[in-house]
């Protein structure tokens, strides 16, 4: 009997879920969990804690339009070593900073390396290693990150209490340098290429050519994508951030309201295991118009003043888009644009992916403070989810006949 693709291909997919694992040190879920400590330490209000996150985001997210670009010309184990090394020196630099200007170097560095480069350059090795079945490969490799979400957040807090939250920092400094760093060295030195999935040359995007980043950016259809794709890192982040808020204005029992996490990871994992399949055989651009009705109706529930079941029911909502849109994310640019220049073409996605999570809260926040609580700006949330449904539909059927039309020179 044939072995099934998960078993053949166990190595290379499991490099990539090792990837978006180890992202979480820079991710907001796991950097919030020190939100407490860091203000208490550097005399900071809350305002001024997210204005120095969103700083670091923002800068984070503009690096990677460079060197995101990187993953075309360098290969997967040098750039991992480099994007290590330097996370590390993050760490150590946030478990020493010696006042505001250092902390918001070291929360940069964080961002960079973990939300950015780790989860950019498992997206680009999947796209790049595999083709018939590169969503099936994607839906596994990022099951990474939510095993984090269920992991480190309570490994964390345990850490944190009883070393403190510097010497946290500096065993996480020393977890990258000891554990990530020789593991995905060798994890990465077994290269791949998509045997079996048609021939070894690198696969054509629409109108059956190659696009340069330049090409991308001219056409209607990334500008068209790309604002519906943000939609769930950006309504999922706000959500996250403004728990305590949520709690509050709702009457909410926040340890009640953590339970619904661990919910959270198991649907978005079911999620995006269920859409890795179905995206290769119908292709990315057909599953576009469903993409966010979850969300959509998800963040619309928040806004019913209830019980703290609409906590969970908004939860569910969430994790099952952001399985579909996670997965979808690592197919849709290599099909749409070909895998040649994947790496800057996927730096850009990537870095309106980070931008979004860091306007997201600040954005939102200031709402609140203008006096419109969080659960009642769902609604225009959820209106806007709709609306990019609408557009979504709309361009489907255009794409797909650019995908099947002959090889053209010209974008259309």
């Amino acid at each position: 009997m044939a072995k099934s693709f998960y078993v053949r291909n166990a190595w290379w997919l499991f490099t990539g879920a090792v990837f978006m694992f180890g992202s979480s040190f820079g991710q907001t879920y796991f950097i919030a969990l020190f939100a407490g400590a860091i203000r208490a330490e550097f005399g900071l209000s809350n305002g001024q804690w997210g204005g120095i996150y969103t700083v670091a985001t923002l800068a984070s997210a503009t690096c990677l339009i460079h060197f995101g670009r990187l993953a075309d010309t360098m290969t997967v184990t040098r750039l991992a070593a480099g994007v290590l090394v330097l996370y590390a020196l993050s760490a150590t630099t946030m478990a020493l900073a010696p006042n505001i200007v250092v902390l918001c170097l070291a929360v940069f560095g964080l961002r960079f390396c973990g939300q950015g480069m780790m989860t950019h350059i498992s997206m680009t090795a999947m796209a790049r290693w595999f083709r018939a079945n590169r969503a099936k490969a994607i839906a596994v490799a990022v099951l990474g990150f939510p095993i984090s979400e269920a992991l480190w957040p309570p490994l964390g807090v345990v850490v944190l209490d009883v070393m403190g939250w510097r010497e946290t920092w500096l065993v996480i400094a020393g977890l990258i340098l000891a554990v990530f760093l020789p593991a995905l060295t060798l994890m990465t030195r077994k290269g791949r290429t998509p045997q079996g999935e048609g021939d070894n040359t690198e696969a054509p995007g629409m109108l059956g050519r190659q696009w340069t980043r330049g090409e991308v950016l001219r056409h209607w259809t990334f500008w068209t994508i790309l604002p519906g794709l943000l939609a769930p890192p950006f309504i999922g982040t706000c959500v996250f951030f403004h728990q305590v808020h949520i709690a509050t204005v709702r009457g909410y029992d926040l340890s009640v309201m953590a339970l619904g996490f661990a919910m959270y990871a198991g649907i978005s994992v079911a999620s995006s295991l269920a859409c890795g399949p179905i995206v290769d055989r119908i292709g990315p651009a057909r599953v576009l118009p469903v993409l966010l009705l979850p969300l959509a109706v998800a963040i619309a529930i928040l806004a019913i003043p209830a019980g703290v079941e609409i906590w969970f029911l908004t939860l569910a909502g969430i994790g099952i888009s952001h399985g579909l849109v996670i997965t979808l994310i690592g197919a849709i640019w290599p099909t749409l644009y070909g895998t040649r220049w994947i790496g800057s073409i996927k730096a850009l996605a990537t870095s309106g992916a980070v931008m979004s999570t860091a306007a997201g809260p600040g954005l939102t926040g200031a709402i609140i403070d203008m006096g419109v609580p969080f659960p009642e700006q769902a609604l225009f949330l959820s209106a806007y989810c709709l609306a990019m449904t609408a557009l979504f539909t709309a361009v489907a059927p255009k794409i797909n006949a650019m995908l099947v039309a002959p090889r053209s020179a010209v974008p259309a």
